[in-house]
């Protein structure tokens, strides 16, 4: 792929399809995205450690346009209720119209906290995602799922609002911590445990190239999962059925995050420690054997990532508690995303809390 000529995905949405551009020079190509523009008025939600690297790039293209941006502090614990409120008021001191854009410059946490800004402004206005972490490009700016957290759940305030486009510049990729790019992986990782078992067997071929950052290794695997995700969204958009295996992991993760407070893990952690609880949960009830979870470890192990919770967050019956808020449950059944080996993940309904409890301790106690 040469540095003019950005890789196009289209994910199909009916009239509300749009591109996923990945590449280079993607912020400063506002030829490109601006056309995606359909008013005057454009607000940049960003935070304080992307701002200064990034914001430049994105709002010189914006001259004779009404704009403005609005950055929030660094972290998953400011994707909250009061940072919604204040994006809502920077519309409102913007005059943001009903054709008015936010564009999401950022990780997941803006992403989703733009993102959900949006789909509520006057019932919803355009946002284009413009992701500077690679979790964020492979997962979170495609789909889209938006929202919030409250103290008792992750994510348990939001909407499905779909972006005007998506801009992957894959080199913010080269400002990206260590602990955040491996996050990034753990995303990776999971659309091809679920469903796609020659992708998982070229991640374990490429774990140490995606490991050191070799850039042809990143392109193949975010144009990849990004590829999968789109198809899985174009079936199945309101989470009905087969987008809920997207959350394999999620269940386990979240209630990770939340005892954690928000704070004592990213989420890409959280997922990968929540794979392989998830794929123990899976062995413990007879659907899955070890080898296949033996593989995920190591192939998380070999590309930075934890498989086992920390001791701060191992409290089971605190862990099950928050589980039982997760959003694929329904009134009477506990709902998860399982596993019969790789790349043949379900939904499995009405397990056992004491199948689930039994996981969780033994997992805590090797902790």
């Amino acid at each position: 792929m040469q540095d003019d000529s950005p890789l196009t995905i289209h994910v199909h949405m009916g009239e509300r399809s749009y591109p996923v551009w990945l590449g280079r020079h993607l912020l400063e190509d506002s030829k490109r995205w601006r056309a995606r523009l359909r008013g005057q008025h454009v607000l940049i939600v960003s935070n304080r450690r992307v701002a200064p690297l990034y914001l430049e790039r994105v709002t010189a293209g914006l001259s004779g346009l009404k704009w403005n941006y609005f950055l929030l502090e660094d972290g998953e614990t400011h994707k909250n209720l009061s940072q919604f409120e204040r994006v809502l008021n920077a519309l409102a001191k913007l005059g943001a119209t009903r054709d008015a854009c936010v564009l999401a410059l950022g990780g997941g946490v803006v992403g989703d906290l733009a993102g959900f800004a949006a789909a509520c402004w006057m019932r919803g206005i355009d946002v284009i995602q413009m992701p500077t972490t690679l979790l964020a490009m492979v997962d979170s700016s495609v789909g889209v799922k938006t929202g919030i957290n409250l103290p008792i759940g992750k994510n348990l305030v939001g909407a499905i609002h779909q972006p005007r486009a998506v801009v992957a510049d894959i080199q913010t990729l080269s400002t990206l911590p260590e602990r955040e790019y491996h996050a990034g992986l753990a995303e990776v990782i999971k659309g091809a445990a679920i469903g796609d078992t020659g992708f998982f067997t070229w991640l374990e071929a490429h774990a140490d190239a995606l490991a050191q950052r070799e850039e042809h290794a990143i392109l193949e695997a975010i144009a990849r999962k990004i590829r999968y995700k789109a198809g899985v969204v174009n079936r199945d958009e309101t989470e009905q059925g087969e987008r809920a295996r997207l959350n394999f992991g999620h269940t386990f993760g979240h209630a990770l995050e939340t005892v954690g407070h928000y704070s004592a893990m990213l989420h890409g952690e959280a997922v990968a420690i929540g794979m392989v609880l998830a794929a123990r949960l899976s062995e413990h009830l007879g659907m899955a054997m070890p080898g296949d979870r033996i593989r995920l470890e190591q192939l998380l192990h070999t590309v930075g990532l934890p498989v086992a919770p920390p001791a701060s967050c191992c409290h089971p019956a605190q862990l099950l508690a928050f589980m039982r808020l997760d959003k694929k449950n329904t009134a009477g059944a506990r709902r998860l995303i399982l596993w019969r080996g790789i790349g043949h993940a379900e939904i499995v309904s009405d397990v056992a809390e004491d199948d689930i409890f039994t996981v969780l301790s033994k997992a805590c106690a090797q902790a």
